[in-house]
């Protein structure tokens, strides 16, 4: 039994500051500009000894039309429609709004428990905003700062009162600590604006649970959803579209694409979504080439493959460009697919898995020795100050991604051509194939020293 809680207001009241404190995290990205949250974020609330899911939503607007604005507040309505408990912040500061009395309207009809926070309360500024909040009829209004902390104790009480509620009425029992849960495998989607990163993921979940449109740069945070295929737990990662460095200049771009940075920094796999009619561009190559930096595991998803005329030139084109700009890496996988359509997404799934197997290669010690021995006998190093370059010893000290301890005679003088004779050759032998190998170099030692 878990308690969702769900915040909502108008934008710029203060939601996602709220949000970040409650999850512990800098999940949300915040500003001063109104409207920054478009999707629903979801995160693992914690208060006291409370643990609860919540929901970051947008800035609720008075629009119930096809635009942005209406189609960030379908969101939010399925926000409260999960929800168990709703978080109506309201701006004590700058008082009531036409818009906080209809959409307190709005929940009263929903029958969902409301709790009024009146944000922003930690002046004397905010007395008489607090005072309205009565008028609401939504019961006592909390005296709240979601950036100091103010009111945390009296949110933690309608947080226990609702979460007894839930386990009253569904007579559940909570499960015992430390039952340790399986492996959640983190795949992040991403890509260039607009390619149809969140359209893909809506297609996985069956329902349409992030903000799509044809607006380009819908998606600002990265957005994570919780999510299970073939028995396995998987998290996907939708992030903001990444454009060339060059062209972001507006402050919420930098922090969306920080944001997307760090989905990809923590992602288990990623999967780099392109647009078939526009081939595998440059950017695409920079966020390719970051990936690996990072170590995590890659997989290539050419999207809307449906529009596609002359398919195997886009696939040849495609193969061609990683064979020439990312040949450090070879055997990424190459999957086609369609989010619009919902074509081959099973296999796009089917390889990201893979890949994460492959990620999480460990390799005998005993195996690589003779592996090392065979390798160096076909090719040996170069010499080094006149003198044989003697490759002592391998072994694998970890995976994510698979790292190779190697000891030498002198490290420092073995070419990163060989490094890369080596690399190939582990990849050829025990099947590694896309994923990112590291090499820890190491000074053998010298028994007559």
């Amino acid at each position: 039994m878990t308690l969702t809680v769900a915040i909502v207001g108008r934008p710029n009241v203060g939601k996602s500051t709220l949000f970040n404190r409650l999850v512990g995290k800098r999940l949300a990205l915040v500003d001063d500009t109104p409207g920054v949250t478009r999707d629903r974020r979801e995160g693992e609330g914690r208060l006291f000894d409370l643990r609860f899911r919540l929901f970051d939503t947008a800035g609720l607007e008075d629009v119930q039309d096809e635009s942005l604005e209406g189609r960030m507040r379908r969101q939010s309505e399925l926000a409260i429609e999960e929800a168990d408990l709703v978080l109506l912040m309201v701006d004590a500061r700058t008082g009531l709004t036409s818009t906080d009395e209809i959409f307190a309207d709005q929940l009263r009809r929903s029958e969902r428990p409301v709790v009024v926070l009146a944000n922003k309360c930690e002046g004397r500024a905010a007395e008489a905003g607090l005072l309205e909040a009565y008028s609401l009829g939504l019961g006592d209004p909390v005296a709240f700062s979601a950036e100091h902390g103010l009111g945390l104790e009296d949110l933690y009480d309608h947080l226990k009162t609702a979460e007894e509620a839930k386990a009253a009425e569904a007579g559940e029992v909570v499960a015992e600590p430390g039952e340790k849960e399986p492996d959640v495998l983190q795949f992040a989607v991403v890509g260039r604006p607009n390619v149809g990163k969140s359209t893909l993921i809506n297609r996985l979940l069956g329902e349409e649970r992030l903000l799509t449109g044809p607006e380009a740069g819908i998606t600002r945070d990265s957005i994570s959803v919780e999510w299970t295929y073939n028995d396995r737990p998987i998290r996907l990662i939708d992030t903001a579209g990444m454009r060339r460095k060059a062209r972001v200049s507006e402050k919420l771009e930098k922090l969306a694409v920080a944001d997307a940075l760090r989905a990809v920094q923590y992602a288990h796999v990623v999967i780099l979504l392109l647009d078939a009619e526009e081939g595998l561009e440059r950017q695409d190559l920079t966020i390719a080439n970051h990936t690996i930096e990072e170590g995590r595991a890659l997989v290539i998803a050419i999207n809307k493959w449906d529009v596609v005329k002359d398919r195997d030139a886009v696939i040849a084109g495609v193969r061609d460009r990683l064979q020439r700009s990312l040949p450090q890496v070879k055997g990424i996988p190459v999957v086609t697919v369609s989010g619009l359509k919902g074509r081959n997404l099973d296999g796009l799934l089917d390889a990201a898995i893979d890949a994460y197997d492959v990620w999480n290669t460990k390799v005998a010690t005993p195996d690589l020795n003779r592996w090392l021995h065979e390798v160096e006998a076909a090719h040996p190093p170069p010499m080094a100050h006149g003198r044989r370059n003697r490759l002592k010893y391998i072994s694998q000290p970890k995976a994510r991604p698979p790292t190779f301890t190697l000891f030498c005679a002198q490290p420092k003088d073995l070419p990163d051509s060989y490094l890369r004779y080596l690399e190939n050759e582990l990849r050829h032998d025990f099947e590694l194939p896309g994923t990112p190998i590291r090499f820890l170099l190491r000074k053998s030692r010298n028994p007559y020293a």
